[in-house]
Protein backbone atom coordinates (compact mmCIF):
# COMPACT_ATOMS: atom_id res chain seq x y z
CA UNK A 1 0.00 0.00 0.00
CA UNK A 2 1.36 3.62 -0.93
CA UNK A 3 1.17 6.36 1.19
CA UNK A 4 1.04 9.84 -1.09
CA UNK A 5 2.18 11.94 1.37
CA UNK A 6 2.43 9.43 4.77
CA UNK A 7 0.46 11.81 6.56
CA UNK A 8 -1.05 10.96 10.13
CA UNK A 9 -4.51 10.78 8.24
CA UNK A 10 -3.41 8.51 5.19
CA UNK A 11 -1.61 6.42 7.87
CA UNK A 12 -4.57 5.92 9.87
CA UNK A 13 -6.67 5.29 6.29
CA UNK A 14 -4.06 2.85 5.43
CA UNK A 15 -3.83 0.83 8.82
CA UNK A 16 -7.81 0.91 9.09
CA UNK A 17 -7.72 -1.15 6.02
CA UNK A 18 -5.05 -3.13 6.70
CA UNK A 19 -7.17 -4.40 9.82
CA UNK A 20 -10.38 -4.56 7.44
CA UNK A 21 -8.55 -6.49 4.66
CA UNK A 22 -7.43 -9.40 7.52
CA UNK A 23 -10.75 -9.78 8.78
CA UNK A 24 -13.03 -10.46 5.99
CA UNK A 25 -11.57 -12.46 2.28
CA UNK A 26 -11.51 -9.76 -0.48
CA UNK A 27 -9.83 -12.47 -2.69
CA UNK A 28 -13.02 -12.88 -4.77
CA UNK A 29 -13.13 -8.51 -5.10
CA UNK A 30 -9.09 -8.03 -5.65
CA UNK A 31 -8.15 -7.49 -8.77
CA UNK A 32 -5.86 -4.78 -8.75
CA UNK A 33 -2.94 -5.20 -5.24
CA UNK A 34 -2.34 -2.01 -5.93
CA UNK A 35 -3.44 0.91 -3.71
CA UNK A 36 -3.04 4.44 -2.82
CA UNK A 37 -3.80 6.59 -0.24
CA UNK A 38 -4.04 10.15 -0.77
CA UNK A 39 -5.77 12.73 1.19
CA UNK A 40 -6.83 15.16 -1.11
CA UNK A 41 -7.77 12.79 -3.70
CA UNK A 42 -11.31 11.66 -5.39
CA UNK A 43 -11.30 8.16 -4.65
CA UNK A 44 -10.76 6.26 -8.39
CA UNK A 45 -9.56 2.71 -9.71
CA UNK A 46 -7.17 3.68 -12.83
CA UNK A 47 -4.51 3.85 -13.12
CA UNK A 48 -4.11 3.29 -9.51
CA UNK A 49 -6.35 1.86 -7.36
CA UNK A 50 -6.59 5.41 -5.17
CA UNK A 51 -8.75 6.08 -1.66
CA UNK A 52 -8.82 9.13 0.27
CA UNK A 53 -8.94 9.18 3.70
CA UNK A 54 -12.41 10.35 4.28
CA UNK A 55 -13.49 6.68 6.00
CA UNK A 56 -10.19 6.56 8.26
CA UNK A 57 -12.81 5.86 11.08
CA UNK A 58 -15.58 3.95 9.38
CA UNK A 59 -14.07 0.53 8.25
CA UNK A 60 -17.41 -0.57 6.44
CA UNK A 61 -17.67 2.30 4.73
CA UNK A 62 -13.58 2.47 3.45
CA UNK A 63 -14.46 -1.84 2.64
CA UNK A 64 -17.09 -0.39 0.41
CA UNK A 65 -14.98 2.24 -1.33
CA UNK A 66 -12.42 -0.09 -1.85
CA UNK A 67 -14.37 -2.80 -3.24
CA UNK A 68 -16.53 -0.01 -5.52
CA UNK A 69 -13.08 0.69 -6.80
CA UNK A 70 -11.91 -2.44 -7.37
CA UNK A 71 -14.71 -3.86 -9.32
CA UNK A 72 -14.27 -0.79 -11.77
CA UNK A 73 -10.85 -3.44 -12.60
CA UNK A 74 -13.30 -6.40 -13.01
CA UNK A 75 -15.80 -4.42 -15.61
CA UNK A 76 -13.06 -2.64 -17.51
CA UNK A 77 -11.87 -6.14 -18.24
CA UNK A 78 -15.05 -7.13 -19.36
CA UNK A 79 -15.81 -4.38 -22.25
CA UNK A 80 -18.20 -6.27 -24.29
CA UNK A 81 -20.40 -7.32 -21.80
CA UNK A 82 -20.13 -3.62 -20.39
CA UNK A 83 -21.26 -2.20 -23.52
CA UNK A 84 -24.62 -4.68 -23.75
CA UNK A 85 -25.37 -3.82 -20.49
CA UNK A 86 -24.92 -0.30 -20.69
CA UNK A 87 -27.16 -0.38 -23.92
CA UNK A 88 -29.82 -2.12 -22.09
CA UNK A 89 -29.76 0.14 -19.07
CA UNK A 90 -30.16 2.81 -21.95
CA UNK A 91 -33.50 1.00 -23.14
CA UNK A 92 -35.00 0.66 -19.81
CA UNK A 93 -33.49 4.20 -18.13
CA UNK A 94 -33.61 6.85 -21.24
CA UNK A 95 -32.95 9.38 -18.65
CA UNK A 96 -30.30 9.48 -16.20
CA UNK A 97 -28.86 11.83 -13.85
CA UNK A 98 -25.23 13.32 -14.96
CA UNK A 99 -22.89 14.81 -11.72
CA UNK A 100 -22.89 14.45 -8.55
CA UNK A 101 -24.79 13.63 -5.79
CA UNK A 102 -26.94 11.68 -7.73
CA UNK A 103 -25.37 10.42 -10.72
CA UNK A 104 -21.52 9.98 -12.08
CA UNK A 105 -19.60 13.13 -13.93
CA UNK A 106 -20.94 12.08 -17.62
CA UNK A 107 -24.16 9.85 -18.53
CA UNK A 108 -22.10 7.04 -19.78
CA UNK A 109 -20.52 6.63 -16.32
CA UNK A 110 -23.86 6.83 -14.54
CA UNK A 111 -24.80 3.96 -16.51
CA UNK A 112 -21.51 2.05 -16.18
CA UNK A 113 -21.87 3.00 -12.31
CA UNK A 114 -25.34 1.11 -12.17
CA UNK A 115 -23.28 -2.49 -12.59
CA UNK A 116 -20.08 -1.13 -10.54
CA UNK A 117 -22.39 -0.02 -8.01
CA UNK A 118 -24.89 -3.52 -7.78
CA UNK A 119 -21.71 -5.37 -7.62
CA UNK A 120 -20.34 -3.59 -4.23
CA UNK A 121 -23.91 -3.82 -2.79
CA UNK A 122 -23.58 -7.55 -3.33
CA UNK A 123 -19.82 -7.90 -2.33
CA UNK A 124 -20.53 -5.91 0.86
CA UNK A 125 -23.80 -8.23 1.69
CA UNK A 126 -20.95 -11.02 1.02
CA UNK A 127 -18.50 -9.41 3.80
CA UNK A 128 -20.11 -7.59 6.44
CA UNK A 129 -24.09 -8.58 5.51
CA UNK A 130 -27.15 -6.80 4.95
CA UNK A 131 -27.78 -4.60 7.65
CA UNK A 132 -24.25 -3.61 7.97
CA UNK A 133 -24.21 -2.95 3.69
CA UNK A 134 -27.74 -1.32 4.16
CA UNK A 135 -26.64 1.71 6.50
CA UNK A 136 -23.47 1.89 3.78
CA UNK A 137 -25.70 2.27 1.33
CA UNK A 138 -27.69 5.25 2.97
CA UNK A 139 -24.91 7.20 4.14
CA UNK A 140 -23.12 7.06 0.84
CA UNK A 141 -22.68 11.51 -0.25
CA UNK A 142 -22.75 10.33 -3.70
CA UNK A 143 -23.94 8.45 -6.74
CA UNK A 144 -27.45 8.96 -4.61
CA UNK A 145 -29.77 8.30 -7.38
CA UNK A 146 -28.09 4.92 -8.41
CA UNK A 147 -27.90 3.41 -5.30
CA UNK A 148 -31.38 4.19 -4.71
CA UNK A 149 -32.19 2.55 -8.12
CA UNK A 150 -29.86 -0.19 -7.48
CA UNK A 151 -32.14 -0.79 -4.41
CA UNK A 152 -36.04 -0.01 -5.57
CA UNK A 153 -35.33 -2.20 -9.05
CA UNK A 154 -32.57 -5.33 -7.60
CA UNK A 155 -34.54 -8.12 -9.50
CA UNK A 156 -34.13 -6.14 -12.53
CA UNK A 157 -30.24 -5.16 -12.49
CA UNK A 158 -29.18 -8.18 -11.31
CA UNK A 159 -30.81 -10.06 -14.20
CA UNK A 160 -29.27 -7.69 -16.16
CA UNK A 161 -25.65 -8.23 -14.47
CA UNK A 162 -26.33 -12.17 -14.73
CA UNK A 163 -27.58 -12.23 -18.68
CA UNK A 164 -24.14 -10.49 -19.69
CA UNK A 165 -21.97 -12.94 -17.36
CA UNK A 166 -20.70 -9.60 -15.20
CA UNK A 167 -21.42 -11.75 -11.54
CA UNK A 168 -18.68 -12.22 -9.25
CA UNK A 169 -18.43 -16.05 -8.76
Amino acid sequence: MQLAHASPRERETAETLQRVLTSVNVRKYAFTREVRIEQRAMKHAFPVLTLNVLFANSPDELLSSFLHEQLHWWLRDHPQQMEDAVRQLRQIYPRVPVGLPEGADTEESTYGHRVDCYLEIQADRALIGPERTAKVIKHKPWYTWIYKKEIDDEARIAALVKAEGLEIE
